[in-house]
């Protein structure tokens, strides 16, 4: 099986437009559009996909992050950061095109993302990133893109990993977490595939 998209290549950079955050004063909202994906050969017995992007690049600890004067030191310990999480897409969808599932930031969270027919969204790491935040507080369910410290010394990978199963379903509701999916995912993945963006807010990161 295979994964690809018309907007990166493997290992190489996702575009600004697919991103939560871009350079601004320091930072700034972007596009927040999902990136192009699609996807063939899969196996015969497939009912159905789940697809997941996950950064394994986030910082463990929070004290030198988005803070004048300061930076998050390459060397510090990562950590997984959750950004899109779809179960139950249709086996006989084989594409995502660019911005149809995502186009654009909503405060306080997608609660309806858009995707395909049948299919359900679980929630990301946004919820509890914004959890303090009264402007933008909320329940985020589908993609938001990449949004790394803008004072981050590291370049963030972001996996976007594709699963064929061998049902139609997985039974879960719209908000589940990582770990309720990958409870219900194990003895059903007939076969799995995988892209890697990197991203970055800081021009001197490495």
């Amino acid at each position: 099986m295979q994964l690809r998209s018309n907007d990166f290549q493997d290992g190489q950079p996702i575009p600004r437009e697919c991103a939560f955050g871009k350079p601004g004063d320091p930072i700034a909202l972007s596009d927040n559009r999902n990136p192009h994906l699609a996807w063939r050969d899969a196996p015969p017995r497939t009912r159905s996909f789940v697809l997941t992007c996950v950064d394994g690049d986030a910082p463990s600890r929070g004290d030198d992050v988005n803070k004048q004067g300061r930076t998050v030191s390459a060397d510090l310990p990562r950590t997984d950061f959750v950004h899109w999480l779809i179960a139950d897409i249709p086996a006989e969808c084989g594409e995502f095109g660019n911005g149809s599932c995502s186009d654009g930031v909503t405060a306080h969270g997608k609660r309806a993302p858009t995707g395909p027919a049948g299919s359900h969204q679980g929630e990301n790491d946004y919820s509890g990133w914004f959890a303090a935040d009264p402007d933008m507080a909320g329940t985020y369910l589908g993609y938001d893109g990449p949004c790394p410290p803008w004072n981050d010394a590291r370049v963030h990978r972001y996996r976007f990993e594709l699963h064929a199963l061998d049902v139609s379903s997985l039974g879960l509701s719209p908000g589940f977490n990582r770990e309720q999916l990958q409870q219900a995912m194990k003895g059903h993945v007939l076969a799995s595939a995988a892209l890697t963006g990197t991203y970055a807010i800081n021009p001197d990161a490495k």
